[in-house]
């Protein structure tokens, strides 16, 4: 048996162009979700937003993302997690390593990553729940293809049972995150009146950090109240199904495949997209119970035709420049992402340039446009130079223990 100190990561060479091409597009899809965040535009009152000069056209762009963004691009990021997860495992088995070893130790670097980012930059983080959620990856790895397509089927449904029951027995699973978030909140001075203008009006960090503090209590509320870990692991074990088919290898001999998924997906995601934006904005209407029942409909199939849809394209065109582009900032997605947060601190918040709670939502959106383009450009420009973006560099060598060359 070989130690992990003589497995490397995946060379560039065995790198999949479109993997890296799905993954710089969620990166794109998630930051138009988060922006809206970080540009305090979501905090703001209903009042304090129709006031807005752009109210008109805000309330256009929220119902679009609900509609088009919503859920979908981390459906595809926690589907390409399910994927990495089986190039993983195989690169290390196939070298006579200890697979499971190597993953644990990259799960739980990306846990730390996760909870500085969580505590010391946002509130949104994903990283830390990818990560706990990926550590259970390993006790389906012996499960037939039908198997692990019945337990993703399990865990996506699950929501709508447990938001049922909740409402039938008026229960708040989310009731001591909610509590202690109060707590912070009143030690802090945090209010109603001050909440969405807390982070514009922060001149050093540690008001900063202080915001940040109730906002991880305010992220567990959403993780609970959003079933999110039953959804990510769903997706996780679609993804891992994916892998394990090699499914993103051979694309030209699936397309047919491809075609029918992307037009049952398109077909079923399109309509169902507009109940789930309309319950959205107007506030779960029919109970929240028939709103996971229209985010199950909706959000999963929409995704999926993404995903569907672009590795057509690819197949059509695979000799475009823009791939090479596109792939460039899913190659350094831990970089990019975290960068996304730091840059979002920067524009809108008062240590910073203090956008925040000023800018309409349309205007935000076209914020991420740009931010999203000069990470594309530095993305490759630093790929030309280096074989792992920053962040990766390290992660990399945390998990396999030895020192790789960055040239």
């Amino acid at each position: 048996m070989v130690g992990t100190n003589d497995v490397s990561p995946v060379k560039t060479t065995e790198r999949f162009v479109i993997l890296d091409a799905l993954r710089g597009f969620a990166l794109l899809g998630i930051c138009m979700a988060n922006f809206p965040e970080f540009s305090l535009y979501t905090f703001l009152s209903p009042e304090a937003a129709g006031a807005m000069p752009t109210a008109i056209q805000d309330k256009a762009t929220r119902f679009l993302l609900y509609f088009f963004v919503d859920g979908k691009f981390y459906t595809l990021f926690s589907l390409l997690f399910g994927i990495g997860f089986s190039i993983i495992i195989r690169n290390a088995e196939r070298k006579g390593a200890n697979g499971f070893r190597i993953f644990y130790r990259r799960m739980g670097m990306l846990l730390l990553f996760g909870f500085l980012h969580l505590m010391f930059i946002w509130s949104g983080d994903i990283l830390m729940l990818y990560a706990l959620l990926g550590m259970l990856l390993p006790l389906f790895r012996r499960l037939s293809g039908k198997g692990l397509l019945l337990w993703a089927g399990f865990f996506l449904f699950l929501p709508v049972v447990v938001d049922f029951v909740c409402g039938m027995t008026r229960t708040n699973l989310a009731l001591p995150f909610i509590r202690l978030q109060e707590t912070y909140c009143r030690k802090y001075g945090i209010n109603a009146a001050n909440f969405p203008y807390w982070l514009h009006d922060a001149e050093d960090y540690v008001k900063v950090f202080q915001f940040l503090v109730q906002g991880a209590c305010v992220r567990m509320q959403e993780f609970v109240i959003g079933n999110r870990y039953f959804k990510v692991l769903g997706l996780f074990l679609i993804g891992f199904y994916v892998g394990r088919k090699r499914i993103y290898a051979d694309l030209d001999s699936r397309r047919q495949w491809l075609v029918k998924a992307f037009r049952l997906c398109l077909l079923t995601g399109l309509p169902c997209s507009l109940l789930y934006a309309w319950s959205c904005m107007d506030g779960h209407p029919l109970g929240d119970a028939l709103h996971s029942v229209f985010y199950l409909v909706s959000v999963y199939p929409l995704g999926f035709a993404y995903a569907a849809g672009l590795c057509l394209l690819y197949v059509q065109m695979k000799n475009l420049p823009a791939w090479k582009w596109l792939a460039a900032p899913g190659r350094m997605a831990l970089t990019n992402y975290i960068g996304q947060s730091v840059i979002g601190m920067f524009l809108f918040y008062g240590i910073g340039l203090g956008w925040g709670s000023e800018t309409g939502l349309l205007q935000t959106e076209g914020i991420v446009l740009s931010v999203f383009l000069f990470q594309t450009m530095f993305s490759r420009l630093w790929l030309s130079i280096f074989k792992f973006g920053p962040l990766e560099w390290i992660w990399r060598m945390l998990t396999y223990g030895k020192w790789l060359r960055m040239k």
